[in-house]
């Protein structure tokens, strides 16, 4: 990883975090990384029925603020990881007889 200076003092993961949660709905966002650059994998129901390069475009939208000027917070979004929750299993049960 190389160096990237920035004046931000604060933890670089959660505000990227924080940012994917707020502006996607109902999302759960893990990153990891550091030095400017990140992997973000990024799960939500707002993904469903989008394309791979919606979906990452929103994640780009929701951290751009982060990514803007010379000291910007992250260099690189290294990997980027959407997908919609798997929907529940319906299981079957029995229909009970009525006499």
């Amino acid at each position: 990883m190389s160096s990237h200076p920035t004046d931000y003092q604060g933890s670089v993961i959660d505000a990227l975090r924080e940012a994917i949660e707020q502006q996607i709905p109902n999302s759960r966002a893990a990153v990891n990384g550091g030095g400017g650059h990140f992997s973000i994998e990024v799960t939500s129901p707002a993904f469903a029925g989008r394309s791979m390069l919606e979906s990452q475009w929103l994640v780009y939208g929701a951290i751009a603020h982060l990514m803007e000027g010379d000291a910007s917070l992250v260099h690189a979004v290294d990997s980027l990881k959407t997908r919609a929750p798997s929907p529940p299993l319906l299981l079957e049960t029995p229909l009970l007889a009525s006499n």
